[in-house]
C-alpha cells in the first residue's frame, strides 16, 4: 500500500478503483486488481 499525498492520481490507475473513508483515513481500494492499494492521512 502506498502513502499518497494525492489519491486523484491513484484512482485513475484503474477502472474499479474506489476512494473509501475509514477511521478518519482516505483509502483507494480495488477489488479486481488488489495490488492498486493507497492511503492518505
Amino acid at each position: 500500500m502506498k502513502v499518497l499525498h494525492s489519491l486523484k492520481s491513484a484512482k485513475r490507475r484503474d477502472k474499479s478503483c474506489r476512494i473509501v473513508r475509514r477511521r478518519g483515513r482516505i483509502y483507494v481500494i480495488n477489488k479486481r486488481n488488489p495490488r492498486l492499494k493507497a492511503r492518505q492521512g
